[in-house]
């Protein structure tokens, strides 16, 4: 196949040039002016963008009203189908999706973004990951044998919590250094020891594995980094110590800045934590944390990214070429050749992520049409 008639964005740079495509066995063969090949796709003037990467994703996570368990699994087969027709081709779950999503998508039953896995969210008891009602106790909304108990005490329960994930199926280890926003504001938020964090991320290096840190706070966010945690998601409350910490230890962050932004308290001290990693050199990548309802995806966390200063070529480079890198995706991220032929051509020349949902004109996945 040969995309032509399209401008085609160098992430790295910022900058478009005039280019074909050359894509053969969903592997992007050559880009050029003067490129040519078989099966051409006239791509209309429009902007040449390689597929999104959404670093934090919870496709499969239950809503908020009690229903069928099944009810999870079926909402995600939608969401997952709907996410790729707008570009996003691959996704971090970070709570909620086990091991049989992955293993559908490869298999051709369900169509959506390449999809790892987390499984669940470790925590030590009353943290994030710790279910509890006062009326019931603990309650686990997403039993499941492919979904193992997350919680620990103690750095040897911590690593056998690694192992029971990595068992199942995970592909990355997500770790509640934090606990949620309300937790913080009530004062009862739980969290790890240093100790338990440390032995969190050695066991899943041990592993093969890296760590994602939910951590909203200075002291969490530093804490996990210092532990050797690839990467901090949310960082609403971040001060220089913290990204200082994140910056020495080579801690990405993933902002989530969508979920937050209805709160203007919480806008002001997140877009201040967004402005102090990135004078501190934290290398920043995207995720939507698409666990709200309604869904917001990384669409809207772009444009947020861009008001916020990314400006969209720092957006489009958060959710590409750094999102690639974060995830150690050495193969797609940038329109290159020998890389893999994701593809999202966008109605319109200019690099622009006001609308990006409404600009969708083709999506390919592998160098397979998937959209348009």
């Amino acid at each position: 196949m040969l995309i032509t008639n399209v401008s085609v964005m160098d992430v790295e740079r910022g900058v478009t040039d005039r280019a074909n495509v050359l894509v053969r066995e969903g592997v992007i063969e050559a880009v050029g002016s003067d490129v040519d090949g078989p099966d051409p796709f006239d791509g209309n003037g429009g902007l040449l963008l390689p597929g999104l990467i959404d670093c934090h994703v919870h496709v499969a996570f239950p809503r908020a009203e009690p229903l069928p368990r099944s009810a999870r699994v079926l909402e995600a087969v939608s969401v997952l189908s709907g996410l790729l027709a707008r570009g996003v081709t691959t996704v971090r779950d970070a709570w909620g999706a086990d091991a049989g999503f992955r293993h559908a998508l490869r298999e051709g039953w369900i169509t959506g973004p390449d999809l790892l896995v987390s499984l669940r969210q470790l925590s030590p008891t009353g943290g994030l990951g710790d279910w509890w009602a006062a009326d019931a106790g603990r309650e686990d909304r997403i039993a499941d044998p492919s979904l193992p108990d997350s919680v620990f005490d103690g750095p040897d329960e911590a690593r056998a919590a690694v192992r029971r994930m990595v068992r199942a199926g995970a592909d990355w280890i997500k770790l509640g250094a934090s606990g949620a926003l309300a937790s913080i504001r009530e004062g009862r938020s739980v969290e790890p020891t240093d100790a338990e964090l440390h032995a969190v991320v050695d066991e899943a290096g041990r592993c093969g594995r890296d760590v994602m840190a939910h951590a909203h706070t200075t002291r969490s966010a530093a804490a996990a980094a210092r532990a050797g945690a690839r990467s901090i998601e949310h960082g609403v409350f971040l001060d220089e110590a913290a990204v200082t910490a994140m910056r020495e230890s080579g801690c990405w962050y993933v902002p989530t800045l969508a979920p937050a932004d209805g709160d203007p308290d919480l806008r002001r001290a997140h877009r201040r934590s967004l402005d102090l990693a990135r004078a501190a050199g934290v290398p920043i990548a995207a995720g939507s944390d698409l666990a709200p309802r309604p869904h917001v995806d990384l669409t809207t966390e772009l444009r947020l990214l861009s008001e916020a200063g990314l400006g969209p070529a720092g957006a489009v480079r958060a959710a590409t070429s750094e999102a690639a890198r974060l995830l150690r995706l050495n193969d797609r991220g940038r329109i290159e050749p020998g890389l893999r032929a994701d593809l999202l051509l966008l109605h319109g020349a200019e690099v622009d992520v006001t609308d990006l949902a409404g600009r969708v004109r083709a999506v390919w996945q592998q160098g397979r049409l998937v959209t348009g």
